[in-house]
């Protein structure tokens, strides 16, 4: 548990993208995470954003998602 001013919110946009949602205030919905690599492989790993966002992630995306994450350390 931490909190929610030291997690990133990822958000699906109506058109089904997931991005980092820097602002919090995006539309769609949404789920929070650690900024950290790390805590997006175990995600990944327990399928733990498929089930908040309802929807199977392309691999694509979690290499998208990972590489902004590290850019934003």
């Amino acid at each position: 548990m931490r909190d929610k001013k030291e997690l990133v919110r990822l958000v699906r946009t109506p058109e089904g993208e997931i991005v980092i949602d820097p602002s919090g205030k995006q539309s769609g919905r949404g789920a929070y995470l650690c900024p950290t690599a790390d805590c997006l492989r175990v995600a990944q790993k327990r399928k733990g954003l498929d089930r908040a966002f309802k929807a199977p992630i392309q691999a694509e995306t979690w290499a998208r998602l990972e590489e902004q994450l590290a850019m934003s350390d």
